[in-house]
């Protein structure tokens, strides 16, 4: 799935991110700017501005308006609204910073790239191509399941 996501939601665009989607994120582009990506890139506008979203309505515009209060419920209305799993697959995550996806990398590779201590725990790590981010599932990985379940949660009880 393709998305532009509003400057309000630049924490959100890193999880759909992680979850193998494709999110174009500025914190500076305009309305009307982001209305053109949506419209010119095939892609749904997220937004938490209702103004933006009747807005993008008015216009044949894809967009979604995220009222969630937390990132479970706004993952959550998504995965319900797009119908996509609540997961994190490393083969098809994008890089949380900048778009791209990650590729697994050796081991070697990356340890003048993180602390030894990082290095000596995990094996198994991922690369940004573009930006050369290093990623593994450190401690952070139980933080990131806990929401993940919580979304899953909130969207059976929807159905």
């Amino acid at each position: 799935m393709k998305f532009v996501a509003d400057g309000m939601l630049g924490k959100h665009s890193r999880w759909l991110r992680m979850m193998g989607h494709d999110v174009k994120y500025s914190a500076v582009l305009s309305d009307d700017e982001l209305m053109v990506v949506a419209k010119t890139e095939d892609r749904v506008l997220l937004t938490r501005d209702l103004e933006l979203y009747q807005r993008c309505v008015s216009k044949a515009i894809d967009a979604f308006y995220i009222e969630g209060a937390n990132e479970a419920e706004r993952l959550a209305e998504l995965a319900q609204r797009f119908k996509f799993p609540l997961e994190i697959d490393l083969a098809t995550s994008h890089c949380p910073k900048c778009n791209t996806q990650l590729h697994s990398v050796p081991k070697e590779t990356i340890a003048d790239k993180v602390e030894p201590k990082t290095y000596s725990y995990y094996n198994e790590f991922w690369q940004c191509l573009s930006c050369r981010q290093v990623y593994w599932q450190g401690a952070h990985w139980e933080k990131i399941r806990s929401t993940l379940r919580d979304a899953q949660e909130i969207l059976e009880k929807k159905v």
